[in-house]
């Protein structure tokens, strides 16, 4: 689905067959057909394996090496990855080991960055399925037929990234479905345990459909490739494409991906053109484990990962303990970086976010020039109409230091002595 939502978005499919040709690998041709959904029409690619005659076309979506079921071929089958200890010949199955898919795609011809994120992505699978089997991810191996369409998957999905060079990738709540999975481990509950491992950090949800919707591949291509998950933002839409899978469900079985022009979240307000009004996230958490010296840290961290604003405020919590309200002010496209600040940098394991509206004047700095340096002064502005002026608190307070005198008289003897 991936591949058929990057071909709708605009990627020439024969660029795309010629740079997985570069791969070197034989048996295999990629096709896209125009399908409809549930009144959409989309792409839909499906890959045909010239050794696989029981599944000729078979979707090009992440089905080959996870712990589900080809729905879309009305039967179950044996779980695409296998760990062993003893070569590549298992039950009268050939297998690929993650070794030699590595090798494989570090020593094709593909360009640099497509090759980087089929690796990362390939070996975040490799290492979601060592944590469930207990073995090292070298010893994960692929049957040879799951292998194949999985690298024209994860390797076909790296390339159409790196042909169209996104300067950022966003997604919004990642749909894992819902109901059970067949697989050689017997029935288990979806989502899979792999992809519960590579979801880690993702906003997800479930019971929107009774199927499997996200394999450890589609959340393993996710982890590797977007830059923040986000529901909100300022853009333009300039074009979108549609992926079509093959099962058809009650609802629209669909991959969007969208081209974006984001702008500026600051714009005017419409009945005070003097206002500027911008959407910003409201990051906040409560915290009852931290010394002062770590929460002044904390700050620190915050303001140098991009926040506008952040604030200390006492407040009492359960069982009456004491604790502070850390407040995070930031534009949206920061969300991300701020987020990983606060779990890394903090002792909170959850906090609130919440979408506001700023509201603030217009203002300017200038430099001025007194016997004492030179300073910054702030203006704003009311209607295009200075409104009031003040010298920033590193230079007042720089002057106060030097003179030996406080913040209000330091301002007054650099108003009095200002040139320029």
């Amino acid at each position: 689905m991936a591949l058929g939502a990057f071909v709708d978005l605009g990627v020439d499919p024969a660029l795309l067959r010629a740079e997985l040709s570069k791969l070197g690998l034989d048996g295999w041709s990629l096709e896209f057909v125009r399908e409809d959904r549930n009144g959409i029409t989309g792409t839909r690619a499906a890959v045909d394996l010239e050794d696989d005659p029981g599944h000729a076309a078979r979707d090009a979506c992440p089905h080959a090496h996870d712990h589900h079921t080809h729905d879309h071929h009305g039967h179950d089958h044996d779980d695409g990855v296998h760990h062993h200890h003893h070569g590549h010949e298992h039950g009268g199955h050939s297998h690929h080991s993650w070794k030699d898919i590595r090798r494989l795609i570090e020593n094709s011809g593909i360009s640099a960055g497509a090759k980087k994120r089929a690796v990362d992505i390939f070996t975040r699978i490799a290492g979601a399925e060592s944590q469930v089997h207990g073995i090292p991810p070298e010893d994960i191996a692929f049957h040879e037929v799951g292998a194949m369409d999985s690298i024209i998957d994860i390797v076909g999905a790296a390339v159409c990234l790196d042909i169209l060079k996104p300067d950022r990738v966003t997604c919004g709540e990642v749909e894992l479905g819902g109901g059970t999975v067949t697989c050689a481990h017997g029935v288990l509950p979806v989502p899979a345990p792999a992809t519960l491992i590579l979801c880690r950090g993702m906003p997800v949800k479930t019971g929107g459909f009774d199927k499997e919707m996200t394999t450890p591949t589609g959340a393993a291509i996710l982890a590797a490739s977007v830059d923040e998950f986000t529901l909100s933002g300022s853009f333009t839409c300039l074009r979108t494409g549609y992926g079509i899978g093959a099962r058809k469900l009650d609802k629209p079985n669909l991959l969007r991906v969208s081209w974006r022009e984001e702008r500026d979240a600051a714009v005017p307000a419409p009945a005070e053109a003097g206002i500027i009004a911008e959407e910003l996230i409201l990051i906040e958490a409560n915290i009852d484990d931290m010394s002062g010296e770590e929460l002044g840290f904390l700050m620190e961290n915050l303001f140098e990962a991009g926040a506008l604003d952040v604030t200390l405020s006492p407040c009492v919590m359960k069982k009456s303990r004491p604790g502070t309200v850390v407040s995070v002010l930031c534009p949206p496209d920061k969300t991300g970086i701020l987020r990983r600040t606060m779990f890394r940098r903090s002792s909170a394991i959850g906090f609130r976010e919440t979408v506001v509206r700023r509201l603030s004047l217009k203002r300017e700095e200038r430099p001025v020039t007194s016997a004492f340096g030179t300073g910054r002064v702030k203006t704003v502005f009311w209607e295009d109409a200075p409104l009031r002026s003040k010298i920033e608190y590193e230079d007042r307070a720089k002057v106060a230091r030097e003179q030996g005198v406080s913040l209000a008289d330091a301002e007054r003897i650099m108003e009095e002595g200002k040139t320029s």
